[in-house]
């Protein structure tokens, strides 16, 4: 394949290689959420945008495949205001209480905050609080930290092959469910940890691992 810009620079690139894994074949970091290596491509997070030449629209780069000749920016102005913005709405709408997560510094909205330079926000969107749930026996799921980028309900189905997961409900009102939201997809559930693993936030944990304390360098948000 003819050589693909990025960044202003020419680099070479293999056919069928996305923007992402070009992009992180040469050291240029693109957040992602909802993207995962062992999982199928999904783009619904919409963090991972950036701007090819030609496009009239941003485009998602995890699953966007590279073409010939390619003219791809990933830090332009309008691709870091797109991020951002994704980013403080996904903030406004949590669960807003990092201070007190079990995620502690693991968590990778956290991280792709602290990185995009995005802190306290000044509006506050709804928030859809719900009591803890369990999911199987050793789970426990916390729907107001979900940021709905359906790791867990593609790693169930594919890693596992159980696909007791889903997402269900509209608005505010969506969430990921099990089974039919009801006991008996609780009850379904070996609770493998497989969701657990694949969870960027702090939405899945195991019932053993909830408020042992946390290691390592406290993360800044911007104020």
């Amino acid at each position: 394949m003819p050589a693909v810009t990025l960044n202003g620079v020419q680099v070479e690139a293999s056919q069928g290689t996305t923007i992402l894994d070009l992009a992180r074949q040469h050291g240029v970091w693109i957040p992602t959420l909802c993207y995962h290596p062992e999982l199928s491509l999904n783009g619904s997070c919409r963090l991972c945008v950036v701007e090819v030449r030609g496009s009239r629209t941003l485009v998602g780069a995890c699953h966007t495949p590279v073409a010939p000749n390619m003219v791809i920016t990933t830090d332009s102005p309008a691709v870091l205001k797109s991020r951002r913005l994704t980013v403080e709405l996904l903030l406004a709408s949590h669960s807003g209480n990092c201070w007190s997560c079990d995620k502690a510094n693991l968590c990778e909205l956290r991280h792709i905050a602290v990185e995009l330079d995005v802190g306290p926000l000044p509006i506050t969107l709804r928030k859809p609080f719900r009591t803890l749930e369990a999911l199987g026996a050793h789970v426990v799921r916390d729907p107001t930290k979900c940021v709905l980028c359906r790791r867990c309900v593609r790693a169930c189905r594919e890693i596992k092959g159980a696909g007791l997961l889903a997402i269900a409900y509209r608005g505010f009102s969506c969430k990921v469910i099990i089974g039919q939201d009801d006991a008996d997809g609780d009850a379904a559930c070996e609770s493998c940890d497989v969701c657990v693993g694949v969870c960027p936030v702090g939405a899945l944990s195991k019932r053993a691992d909830r408020f042992v304390p946390k290691t390592g360098q406290p993360l800044v948000v911007a104020g």
